[in-house]
């Protein structure tokens, strides 16, 4: 049912026959029909603040109780806009998932995280977390989804059968195409130039994710290369540490001035408090990093890619089942002329001229859903520039960790620098820590 859905062919019943709602509020069958937007409802009146704000949902990971392996990993899902928590497992993601490009098939439905089978470490866990959130974040705030039941249902439903809960609110209804009161009149809103501005809209989205993904990837390596950066400081530390506490007699032939070594492996074996915490800024920076510059880069390039996606779809399913259609037609128009021609049995002829009117309709309703895919592709263009100022937030969030980060981390450098003078103390010559020599000058005769 969900395949048919995507290729643009209507689900089995209509707008009439609707399922229950799954709460016991009275709801009648209109309350399932899209609303008529005032003005031109072609155009997106909404700002990224306000999709932001429909509602902020939080996926967390509800700690494995039996067992160092993982056999079912359940989250706990809490949205802001519902204020309640509920319980979900993948698999709920997947019918979710389903249902909704069943119902929406011409809108952008993000893709889900993959499913690995086997082994599914804890870092594969997280990942798909994470990818989890940034999918219903990004469906709780998207206009039509974030007004549709089956979110309602999924984000606040507490009972054990939300999967059945899911697919009975879906069967019978029809996708948007049946519910929506505008469908039929799409194409008349729709510019003339359509084709034109649908091929330049997908170039231009297509070069926007490409680049995109390459900043998400410079700016994990980023992120990376802080926490890598936090490991070798604090193992530096540690092995200052333990050049510090050497217990290894000094010869006697070394003792010339056997208060030194003493003294300087006090000061190293001290240093190393500096160095974890230094350790520890570098790690909060590349976590910083991670959770506000790369998971917003990854939230956007989910955001194109199901853009590309529903390009995809429109091709390959409604558009191209629409040509089939015409084709069909086409030939069959052929078979009645040959069979007029040849003066076939009149029975035969009004079974082909009956298939033919049938055909006709066929083709009146796939170009109506042709017509009224472009119009959700409109739409979603116009979400999809929506969202580009959020460029500025991720670029802000990168700025402002860099400059917070360097900011702590200079602070505890200048703190460090001058306990350094007491590795040099009984050295009357150097009371402070030396300057770099010139070049050439360390070796020279």
């Amino acid at each position: 049912m969900t395949a048919a859905a995507m290729d643009g062919e209507p689900p089995a019943g209509t707008a009439a026959d609707l399922a229950k709602p799954p709460v016991n509020e009275p709801r009648e069958p209109e309350q399932f029909l899209m609303q008529t937007p005032q003005g031109n409802p072609l155009l997106l009146s909404h700002t990224l603040q306000e999709l932001l704000s429909k509602d902020s949902v939080q996926v967390e990971l509800i700690p494995e109780k039996k067992g160092l392996f993982l056999k079912h990993v359940e989250y706990e899902v809490s949205s802001k806009r519902f204020k309640c928590s509920v319980y979900r497992r993948y698999n709920d993601f997947v019918v979710f998932h389903e249902m909704l490009l069943q119902k929406f098939p011409y809108r952008m439905v993000p893709a889900l995280p993959p499913k690995r089978m086997l082994g599914a470490d804890r870092e594969f866990i997280e990942s798909r977390r994470r990818a989890l959130k940034r999918f219903i974040n990004l469906v709780a705030r998207h206009p039509p989804f974030s007004e549709d039941v089956l979110l309602k249902l999924f984000l606040s439903f507490s009972g054990s059968d939300v999967q059945n809960k899911l697919r009975e609110l879906v069967q019978g209804v029809g996708d948007e195409f049946v519910t929506c009161r505008l469908a039929t009149q799409a194409k008349d809103y729709l510019p003339a130039d359509i084709q034109a501005q649908f091929a330049a809209s997908r170039e231009l989205i297509r070069n926007i994710y490409n680049s995109f993904y390459k900043l998400r990837d410079r700016a994990e390596r980023i992120a990376s290369r802080a926490i890598d950066n936090a490991s070798d400081l604090l193992i530096f530390g540690k092995e200052l540490s333990a050049l510090g506490s050497d217990t290894t007699p000094l010869p006697s032939w070394a003792a010339l001035n056997n208060n030194t070594w003493g003294t300087l492996k006090q000061a190293l074996k001290g240093l190393s408090v500096e160095f974890a915490l230094l350790a520890d800024k570098a790690v909060q920076q590349g976590k910083q990093e991670e959770n506000d510059v790369v998971e917003k880069l990854n939230l956007f390039l989910d955001l194109l890619q199901s853009y590309k996606d529903l390009c995809e779809r429109h091709e390959k399913g409604v558009l191209h089942k629409h040509q089939r259609a015409l084709h069909k037609y086409s030939m069959m128009k052929k078979q009645m002329m040959s069979a007029t021609v040849q003066n076939k049995e009149p029975e035969s002829v009004e079974q082909l001229e009956s298939r033919i009117v049938e055909q006709e309709n066929a083709i009146i309703t796939m170009e109506l859903r042709n017509y009224f895919s472009l119009y959700c592709l409109h739409q979603e263009t116009q979400l999809i520039h929506i969202y580009l100022p959020l460029t500025s937030h991720i670029l802000g969030a990168f700025v402002n960790s860099q400059i917070q980060g360097h900011k702590e981390m200079s602070k505890v450098w200048n703190e460090l620098k001058p306990k350094l003078s007491c590795l040099f103390v009984g050295s009357s010559s150097m009371p402070t820590p030396p300057l770099s020599p010139p070049e050439g000058n360390f070796f020279s005769n």
